[in-house]
């Protein structure tokens, strides 16, 4: 009874990682709206009722697809913050990640560009400040403490609407490394300027 539990475990994430990898490359390389359900089942060898029993649709595929680029993205901005010393160089490492990230070919376009199309600007905004939105308050809550010149969730607002206009400046720029590299002297420059 073990050995068949353990293969249908091992069935429903082969299935899963199936959808999710499928699904990562054809949003990336097409686009949302340009990719239909069909496709996507076709090209991962499964069926329609797979998609629906595992993502209930092409919107819970493309919200799971996303949601997995912004934890790895999370991570990767926190191990680039545990190597730095000061709370200043730990915030500019973690912007120089994060700026990196958004060059990244699948981030860019299934995070930057599609996901507020994919799942509107509210949706986005959620699950982008679920995901990155600690990290930024916890680095400055650590540079500036609480009795910074201005409130800190304003402030925090404040880079956050900063970074994400970076962010999409970057993904949709003709050369992303150059803008990537101006973004980061700006908000450097902007830390710097708080304290």
């Amino acid at each position: 009874m073990e050995q068949v539990k353990a293969r249908r475990a091992h069935y429903v994430e082969s299935t899963r990682a199936a959808l999710l990898d499928t699904g990562r490359r054809f949003f990336a390389e097409r686009g949302y709206a340009a990719v239909s359900a069909e496709e996507l089942v076709r090209a991962a060898g499964l069926t329609r009722g797979a998609l629906y029993h595992h993502f209930a649709g092409k919107q819970g595929l493309f919200e799971a697809v996303f949601e997995d680029l912004e934890a790895q993205a999370a991570a990767r901005i926190t191990t680039a913050m545990a190597g730095a010393g000061t709370p200043r160089d730990q915030a500019a490492e973690g912007v120089r990640a994060f700026l990196e990230i958004c060059s990244d070919l699948d981030y860019r376009e299934i995070v930057l560009l599609q996901g507020p199309i994919a799942l509107g600007w509210r949706r986005w905004r959620e699950l982008d400040q679920r995901h990155l939105g600690a990290i930024l308050t916890d680095r400055l809550t650590a540079l500036l403490g609480n009795s910074g010149p201005h409130p800190l969730a304003l402030t925090t607002a404040a880079f956050y609407g900063a970074l994400t206009e970076l962010a999409l400046s970057v993904a949709d720029a003709d050369d992303p490394p150059q803008a990537r590299d101006q973004a980061l002297h700006l908000i450097t420059t902007m830390l710097a300027a708080l304290k």
